[in-house]
């Protein structure tokens, strides 16, 4: 096996300058600064399953996050989803959402339970009313 041709680079004698920084440079917020100051002092009844619903637009004074949570959720989402979309964890989530409800931007339900079993007189019915066909 031969070994791979190499050539030797030149150091180049005049370097580009690099270039100015243009529109806004993207570093990621600290959780804090979404959180508020007083972020980790709530307790909220939020978990994972938790839908929330929309209640209003998002007004002038909301926060992107807050505004974002709001146009995502015109359609009942769980907290778990919402934390997925704005790539934020779940207890980030659980205080932005808490701040949301107090102000009345959304609301909050538990999901819908399915029941398990169906009842059993609804399954004969349903037998029969398939073997009159």
């Amino acid at each position: 096996m031969t070994p791979p041709k190499r050539q030797r680079r030149q150091p180049q004698e005049h370097l580009p300058p690099p270039p100015a920084p243009t529109g806004k440079q993207k570093n990621p917020e600290r959780l804090f600064v979404v959180a508020g100051p007083d972020g980790g002092e709530r307790d909220g009844d939020l978990d994972l399953v938790t839908l929330i619903v929309a209640r209003a637009d998002p007004p002038p004074s909301a926060t992107p996050e807050q505004a974002a949570l709001l146009r995502l959720c015109t359609a009942p989402l769980s907290v778990a989803e919402l934390s997925a979309y704005l790539n934020l964890p779940f207890s980030m989530m659980t205080v932005v959402l808490t701040d949301m409800l107090t102000a009345g931007l959304v609301t909050a339900r538990a999901p819908i339970v399915r029941q398990a079993v169906a009842d059993r007189s609804i399954l004969e019915a349903v037998m029969h009313g398939l073997q009159k066909l």
